[in-house]
């Protein structure tokens, strides 16, 4: 049993461009999921993103969407340039991601996402 057996996985959405529009509208069609937070680099951008999708918590920076206990998993829809921070961020915060692709800019921030990706999952990178 998964600690998500029971309620659905929760969502934030780090970033509000296009993609960030089409990840909720589908998001919206997957039972067992909800989106319950969005980050954006400003609180007018996140406000309104809230407002279109119904999203409960509202956050004026990533640090404060990633940081947000009420989220499970953070869906990075950034512009390319900024997928490796983000992912940092999220899994800094111990947060699981999924990043848009590219994922990163070339193979050594690729790298870099798996090594840190690995070693934040309890047991370290022997169990993945």
């Amino acid at each position: 049993m998964t600690q998500w057996d029971d309620r659905p996985v929760r969502w934030g959405i780090l970033a509000t461009g296009g993609i960030a529009h089409a990840f909720a509208q589908d998001l919206a069609l997957q039972p067992g999921c909800e989106v319950v937070a969005v980050g954006s680099r400003s609180q007018a951008s996140a406000d309104a993103f809230g407002d279109e999708f119904g999203v409960p918590h509202r956050h004026a920076s990533y640090q404060a969407l990633v940081g947000d206990p009420d989220v499970d998993v953070v869906y990075v829809a950034t512009p390319h340039p900024g997928h490796h921070g983000a992912a940092l961020l999220a899994i800094n915060a111990g947060k699981a991601v999924l990043v848009e692709k590219p994922f990163a800019m070339d193979a050594a921030q690729a790298r870099d996402d798996r090594r840190r990706a690995r070693a934040s999952v309890v047991g370290g990178p022997s169990t993945i």
